[in-house]
């Protein structure tokens, strides 16, 4: 077994506390039943996406981000057709597809060849998720630099009001990461087990849901694929699970959606 990445403690079989639900009936078959996902367009901001990988069937379009000192704001930006520099954004976009098949996923790079990148360039990737009318953007990425915090929270702030849900990973090791601290988020750290549409409130946060995420087949570069454990590889569960969601229900804020997640939580008791 893997060690479990920062912030999972809270999901382990023992430690997960009873929650009050809301009082919806069949909450889990009313969000997600018979959903595929399809008209849900799904950013996933990473290292890029194998659109030929098997695992993942293609993207509709996206963008890549470079850093470049003499462009006006320190990046430029190519729209259209990109790899994978890693295979990160690949084990994402493969997570998302597995539950939400129908989902429109668009790959949106910001990390380089050594999975890192400037806090910049996540800014300008959430940025370019929102102008475009994203439905949910998966991050399975974050910035510890405290600069950063200004800039990302008014980005997901602009998220939340026009409605594209941010859906961010925890820090796999312990201390504060942007964006996934922000109560605009819905930030979520791995947990054990095999079901993909396991879920866990936190009463405690920040960290606020437990998703699949210790010990996951998942897709990776050359067509391949891996065995991972990371708060990155729980994400884009629950990403694939608001898709499902905002497919059968297009109304629903990101708000609701929360609300709506904290009631299909496995540990939601009646009130």
């Amino acid at each position: 077994m893997s060690i479990e990445p920062a912030w999972s403690g809270a999901f382990d079989r023992g430690a997960i506390q009873e929650v009050a639900a809301l009082p919806f009936a069949q909450v889990r078959e009313w969000a997600f039943g018979g959903s595929t996902g399809a008209g849900v367009r799904v950013a996933v901001i990473d290292s890029g996406v194998d659109a030929d990988h098997p695992r993942v069937g293609g993207v509709v379009g996206g963008v890549a981000f470079h850093l470049d000192a003499e462009a006006e704001y320190g990046y430029v930006e190519d729209e259209g057709p990109h790899g994978d520099l890693v295979g990160h954004g690949t084990a994402c976009a493969g997570i998302i597809r597995s539950i939400a098949p129908e989902a429109e996923i668009y790959s949106v790079r910001v990390l380089g060849a050594n999975l890192k990148g400037r806090g910049a360039l996540l800014h300008a990737g959430v940025e370019w998720s929102v102008e475009r009318d994203m439905h949910v953007a998966n991050l399975s990425l974050s910035s510890k630099a405290e600069a950063m915090f200004g800039p990302l929270h008014e980005v997901a702030d602009q998220a939340y009001f026009s409605g594209t849900v941010l859906v961010c990973a925890a820090n796999n090791l312990p201390g504060p990461t942007y964006p996934s601290q922000y109560a605009s988020v819905i930030s979520v750290a791995s947990r054990a087990g095999s079901d993909e549409l396991a879920l866990a409130y936190n009463p405690h946060p920040p960290v606020e849901f437990g998703a699949r995420g210790i010990d996951v087949d998942v897709a990776w570069a050359d067509h391949g694929s891996i065995t991972a454990t990371g708060n990155s590889f729980a994400a884009p569960h629950v990403t694939a699970m608001v898709a499902l969601m905002r497919s059968k229900h297009p109304w629903l804020t990101p708000l609701q959606v929360k609300a709506v997640l904290h009631a299909a939580s496995d540990n939601s008791v009646p009130g």
